[in-house]
This record gives structure tokens, C-alpha cells and sequence, in this order.
């Protein structure tokens, strides 16, 4: 398990600081695990599983 931090995130995602928060809080996008008290990372792998949803579209269940 890989932990990725906040400029790595942005650059993958494509979006700025600002909607990254508001997906967050919307619940829409992973939230970062705590790694003190003013640092946070993200699991590399739910960021990941992230950008294959957007890829792959929604599910036709």
C-alpha cells in the first residue's frame, strides 16, 4: 500500500484544491488519511479505483 500526497493527487485527477475538497465533503471522492497533525495522504489505491469510476462510466446493473 502506497500513500500519495496532495500534489501527486491533483496532478492525477485533473482538478484544483478547491473541488478536490468539495468532492471530499460531498463524499465523492476518497478522503485522506491523517498522517499528522498538518499532513494528510491518500491511499493510492482508492485514488486510483477513483479514476477507473470516471473511466469506466457508471455500472449498468
Amino acid at each position: 500500500m502506497r500513500l500519495i500526497r496532495r500534489p501527486e493527487v491533483l496532478q492525477r485527477c485533473g482538478f484544483s484544491n478547491s473541488t478536490m475538497h468539495r468532492l471530499i465533503k460531498a463524499e465523492e471522492f476518497p478522503s485522506p488519511v491523517p498522517l499528522g497533525i498538518r499532513a494528510v495522504a491518500w491511499v493510492e489505491e482508492d485514488v486510483d479505483a477513483w479514476i477507473r469510476e470516471r473511466i469506466d462510466g457508471p455500472d449498468d446493473d
